[in-house]
């Protein structure tokens, strides 16, 4: 049987994600915007396996992040993709290729990067804690990025999508819209989750008569203050209040 016929929903993602690839390359970034990476392309392998492990059926949340970190998916392809999280937590591992250009001061080393990524530690660090295996989270949730690009200025610093000028934002969006309403279409979410107020927004206006609901969490990053003070539980806090916070299917078996 192939991979395709014992995957379907993976493999639906994976022919979208290629869509998504095609539609994004196609199109032109100004300065300050000298670099752009698109970890789609050159890191593939690792988002392949991280869709063939976890993208099996439906899934009742889609957390949706912005755009790749320098440190997370621009390295390995999976979404706040850790280098250490997502090769000792999910069990993914694969060869990364290389951007082209590549910055001088970004270089993509894969999954020998040694640098880590706070959001991607945050995010997977508190599934691991309260799921314990990632199949137990992955059976009703699921983590993408709405925009599969990384923006680089010639400095190195990394420009996020919603900084772009207004005709980039608007092609760009109209290309990660669609992406994200083909996701929405094959893992028919009952919620899909901005991590932060950007995907909110995004998924709000990209969803808008999809009849799926739309909400926020606080962001992982450490500019923010507020997660840095204890993301993991803040978000319980919200998601509580959504009626999404569930226990670990390990507590119910217990019952």
């Amino acid at each position: 049987m192939s991979r395709s016929a014992e995957r379907p929903h993976a493999a639906r993602l994976r022919s979208a994600a290629q869509r998504l690839c095609r539609d994004v390359e196609a199109l032109h970034f100004a300065a300050p915007v000298s670099h752009v990476y698109n970890p789609l392309r050159y890191a593939g392998r690792g988002y392949a396996a991280y869709l063939d492990a976890f993208a099996t059926g439906r899934r009742r949340v889609i957390f949706l992040g912005m755009n790749p970190g320098p440190f997370g998916m621009a390295q390995t392809g999976v979404p706040f993709g850790d280098v250490t999280m997502v090769r000792d937590f999910l069990g993914i591992q694969a060869r990364v290729g290389r951007p082209d250009p590549e910055h001088p001061r970004r270089r993509v080393q894969g999954f020998d990067c040694a640098r880590s990524e706070v959001s991607g530690t945050r995010v997977w660090g508190a599934i691991a804690e309260h799921w314990g295996r990632p199949k137990r989270f992955f059976r009703r949730h699921f983590i993408a990025n709405y925009c599969p690009l990384a923006f680089l200025e010639e400095s190195g610093r990394n420009r996020t999508p919603d900084k772009l000028p207004a005709d980039e934002r608007a092609a760009l969006f109209a290309a990660c819209d669609r992406h994200l309403l083909r996701m929405v279409e094959v893992l028919e979410p009952e919620w899909v989750i901005g991590i932060g107020a950007f995907a909110e927004g995004r998924a709000r206006e990209a969803l808008a008569e999809r009849g799926v609901k739309t909400a926020r969490i606080l962001h992982p990053s450490p500019a923010s203050p507020l997660a840095n003070r204890g993301w993991a539980p803040a978000v319980r806090r919200e998601l509580g209040e959504l009626g999404l916070c569930e226990e670990p299917l390990s507590s119910r078996k217990r019952r």
